[in-house]
């Protein structure tokens, strides 16, 4: 995978280099102070993942990343926590607080290879048809019938969905708000513009967060309201 580094602060772009060369898999292919000039490189030369800084002069990090193609991924380092919830706004990959541990950089660097390897695997799931009760994932030349009781949630990752089971990840080539438009809505809820979340398997929440998979999932402002009223007024009653 070629991956480029983006940020202003020389001494934090050298410490990411240092734990990439405990990556092969991974070949940095660019190295950049500024987010103007890599965005140049990005959309001339093909570009699997970036290390991205948020504050930066000029153009900041989330304004790049609004920015980049749909096969792009990204794995934000910064040291401002505060806007973790604004990674998942632009389907970031994972979100790393400076200073950056090598045990959670290379947990992030995990998920963006099994992340990559399922994009690989979409161009043979590619659509869904529903039943009440199942959905069929077509897979090369058949379909797979999935319960969707069996899903315990729905990640969005640009132009395709994740759909997570048990001990199984599926990926199909469909956006979150048309698969949210087809799913019983007695079970399933839109927790943020990256999630939809199946409420029977729900193990815990609180205001910002659903726990299901012991994965901790952001419940996006604009959806808080919705979430709370289906999930303990209507469970209430």
């Amino acid at each position: 995978m070629k991956c480029i580094i983006i940020d202003d602060e020389p001494l934090a772009r050298k410490g990411v280099m240092l734990l990439l060369e405990l990556h092969a898999e991974l070949q940095v292919v660019g190295n950049f102070n500024q987010a103007t000039t890599a965005l140049d490189y990005v959309r001339l030369n093909p570009v699997d993942l970036i290390f991205l800084d948020i504050h930066m002069p000029g153009l900041n990090g989330l304004e790049f990343a609004r920015q980049l193609g749909k096969n792009t991924m990204i794995i934000f380092i910064t040291a401002h926590a505060e806007y973790a919830l604004d990674s998942y706004e632009v389907e970031a990959i994972d979100y790393l607080i400076k200073p950056i541990q090598p045990a959670r950089f290379n947990l992030a660097v995990q998920k963006a290879l099994a992340y990559a390897d399922l994009l690989k695997q979409a161009s043979l799931s590619t659509s869904l048809e529903f039943t009440a009760d199942f959905l069929f994932v077509r897979s090369e030349r058949q379909y797979v019938k999935v319960a969707l009781q069996d899903i315990f949630y729905i990640e969005g990752l640009k132009d395709y969905v994740i759909l997570h089971l048990a001990e199984q990840k599926i990926i199909t080539a469909m956006n979150l708000k048309k698969i949210h438009g087809q799913l019983p809505l007695d079970f399933f809820i839109r927790v943020s513009k990256s999630y939809i979340v199946n409420v029977t398997h729900i193990q815990a929440f609180d205001n910002n967060n659903v726990t299901i998979l012991d994965k901790e999932i952001p419940i996006g402002s604009s959806f808080r309201d919705a979430f709370f009223d289906r999930v303990i007024r209507k469970g209430s009653r």
